[in-house]
């Protein structure tokens, strides 16, 4: 039915269209079905004590100030915190150098805004995060793929891509969104020199980075880049770095971050004037309280272990239940893994069927920016107890097994 509305609207939103992902995902909100689709962290770890303290300490000590308009770049101890966190020997990082953002989704809108014209290239992996791809779709943006497996973008294919002159490259280096793989050293390595052999900037997303079960951490791309360049200082890096506290402490904070050269961030600044003025200055000082001091460290060892038994739990699963014509990562941290079935079968047809056995998963097409990925899906596994795990892959094998005889 035709409204007086459809042509009021500009014409970026008339181009928007609804993700399909978000549709299917809204089956999902039965109180019956296992969810293995949303990418949440689990309830159970949220430090509620520490954000009681917290809340009553700002309140009492700062309340004016915490109640009350803030600065756009945001709240000045909470960033000099941060500059504190990512400074490593030949990597320094000013206050200057941080942004506070409205979660990390607004980061990415913020790069779209100031970075991308309508038809510009840019480079990601596939598949890749799908926030990524809505965000930067409203810009106009084109994507060059390069393909990912168990050690991250294939930098092998790399080089010719860039030949297109992307506007930067975007990567998750640790524990990938949507495969929950990590791109290995060398791979880092090769992806910095050839960026800047191209002149080409690199995105840095690492909301996962912390949440490592095993192994040691590998070094940032930001840091390799200025270690490789011979530079020390985060105002010469050719990486512009988001990262987030709602995977250590609570997605509701909406508290993220871009650490990024200061010419880069006032640009933001500006833009994100535009957008909220500033991030929410009460959120600021909380989340600043709860992190400090030593308790993130300490509070982060608590979300290790159970989310290492739940990814445990799930690969467990996976190998008891899962016919032999189906694959999976085994990631060593973060909160996904990521299932490749027969090029023949179609995840969003499965999905159907497995949502009337009551478990659900994210079919894996929208993840790539190239329409790929009919045959893929993305398994959540720190939102549900090992229990749900068990019985949730249980019956998700049952209707894979009936598709294959299809």
């Amino acid at each position: 039915m035709e409204t007086p509305w459809q042509y009021r609207f500009s014409t970026r939103a008339q181009a928007m269209k609804s993700s399909v992902i978000r549709e299917l995902l809204k089956l999902t909100e039965q109180p019956d079905i296992i969810s293995f689709a949303g990418g949440l962290p689990a309830p159970e770890v949220f430090p509620f004590e520490a954000f009681q303290r917290a809340s009553k300490k700002v309140l009492t000590e700062y309340g004016p100030q915490a109640l009350q308009y803030g600065t756009t770049e945001g709240y000045a101890p909470l960033r000099q915190f941060i500059a504190d966190q990512m400074t490593r020997p030949g990597f320094e990082v000013s206050a200057s150098n941080v942004l506070i953002t409205s979660g990390s989704q607004q980061a990415l809108d913020l790069l779209g805004i100031v970075f991308i014209n309508q038809g510009d290239h840019v480079l990601v992996e596939s598949p890749t995060y799908l926030g990524a791809l809505q965000a930067w779709n409203l810009y106009g943006a084109n994507y060059v793929t390069v393909k990912t497996d168990h050690d991250g973008m294939d930098t092998a294919d790399l080089e010719a891509q860039l030949r297109t002159g992307p506007k930067f490259i975007y990567i998750l280096p640790n524990f990938q969104n949507p495969m929950g793989v990590t791109m290995s050293l060398e791979r880092r390595e090769q992806l910095v020199q050839l960026a800047d052999k191209y002149g080409i900037p690199i995105v840095e997303d690492d909301p996962y980075m912390q949440l490592r079960f095993e192994g040691e951490h590998l070094p940032a791309v930001a840091v390799i880049d200025n270690k490789m360049r011979g530079e020390t200082h985060c105002n010469q890096s050719n990486v512009i770095y988001l990262s987030t506290f709602s995977k250590t402490l609570a997605p509701g904070l909406r508290i993220a971050w871009v650490v990024a050269p200061e010419e880069v961030i006032h640009k933001m600044v500006t833009a994100k004037q535009a957008i909220d003025l500033h991030t929410s200055t009460f959120n600021q000082y909380i989340a600043y309280e709860v992190a400090r001091d030593g308790f993130l460290e300490e509070h982060i060892k608590t979300i290790i272990e159970i989310y290492r038994e739940r990814r445990d739990v799930m690969l467990e699963s996976f190998d008891e239940y899962m016919p032999a014509e189906v694959s999976w990562t085994k990631p060593s941290g973060g909160l996904f893994l990521w299932v490749t079935m027969p090029e023949t079968m179609d995840s969003v047809a499965i999905f159907e069927d497995a949502v009337k056995e009551k478990v659900a998963f994210v079919p894996g097409q929208s993840f790539h920016a190239d329409g790929s990925g009919k045959n893929t899906f993305r398994m959540n596994f720190s939102n549900s107890s090992p229990e749900m795990i068990v019985e949730g892959v249980r019956r998700l094998s049952i209707v894979i097994r009936k598709h294959l005889k299809k």
